[in-house]
């Protein structure tokens, strides 16, 4: 997308956007939300079981997004338990709406844990940390990500590495789908795009760029609505054999169908640990 289409995108969404009154009602009700979300963190977790915290979840997951004034569209194939989730990454939004449609897991860059408040909320809800540039915490990693597919869970991960405005998808890192061929489980492509009422392309819940959270939350509260769009494909089977690039490229070519953009190769200079395929160092799924 031009810098151009996306400012007129932009212009229009501003000039049809939520009244003032509405945009202080949204902020209102997403503090007591979140406030409410790390008090039963704190409170009913450490009483209930591991399926209710899911269930929780799920629940405050379609709370959020209602209060964003996100509308949940879910299209395709239903979710397959024990699968690995593998999704194109355009705002810190998508973790919400995965976990609206099937609570899962998320591989996260290790940093993440330390961010006030935030870090605390992740690792309680089974975020999975990754250390950039480790090999020998990336297969810890791996370990702890078969162990939760075995499990029956869900995993999921933004193998692009970094976020887009969702005009196009980026290569992924194939080394990131390792864990779920080596536990012989199945991978799952689900497209994530976002629209205006009307069906045009969003481009306000894009956390892309230079921008900041606080603003790109201001341009999701200052639209009257959107709708997330999410389209599972049937799961891909793996086993031994499974070559991960080809598979990488597979659930890619899937995804971009789906959302019927196109493709881009990433603009970065990879670096070391990206041109050995290493997952440690290319992951960056919580740029959400």
């Amino acid at each position: 997308m031009t810098d151009a289409a996306s400012a007129a995108i932009q212009t229009a969404s501003l000039d049809a956007g939520s009244p003032k009154l509405l945009r202080g009602w949204r902020y209102f009700r997403l503090a007591v939300h979140v406030a409410e979300g790390a008090l039963t963190i704190a409170l009913v977790y450490p009483l209930s079981a591991e399926p209710v915290h899911r269930r929780l979840r799920q629940r405050w997951s379609h709370r959020l997004l209602r209060i964003l004034g996100i509308r949940l569209q879910a299209d395709g194939v239903p979710i397959e338990p024990g699968c690995m989730l593998v999704a194109n990454h355009v705002s810190w939004v998508d973790i919400f709406v995965v976990n609206a449609l099937a609570p899962s897991s998320f591989v996260s860059k290790a940093e993440v844990r330390n961010w006030p408040v935030i870090g605390w909320l992740a690792a309680k809800n089974g975020t999975i940390f990754l250390r950039r540039g480790s090999r020998g915490h990336a297969r810890i990693i791996n370990e702890e990500t078969a162990a939760q597919l075995d499990a029956g869970r869900n995993v999921a991960i933004f193998p692009e590495g970094t976020t887009t405005d969702g005009s196009h998808v980026l290569d992924f890192h194939a080394a990131l789908l390792q864990p779920a061929i080596a536990a012989g489980h199945a991978v799952q492509p689900v497209a994530l795009s976002y629209h205006a009422p009307g069906g045009s392309r969003s481009r306000a819940p894009a956390y892309d760029g230079d921008i900041s959270l606080g603003q790109c939350i201001a341009n999701i509260i200052a639209e009257r609505g959107i709708v997330a769009r999410v389209q599972a494909a049937a799961p891909l089977g793996t086993g031994e054999g499974t070559d991960r690039r080809t598979l990488a490229r597979q659930a890619r070519e899937i995804i971009a169908g789906l959302t019927g953009q196109g493709y881009a190769r990433r603009d970065e200079t990879p670096t070391c640990s990206e041109k050995a395929d290493e997952p440690a160092a290319s992951q960056d799924p919580v740029r959400a």
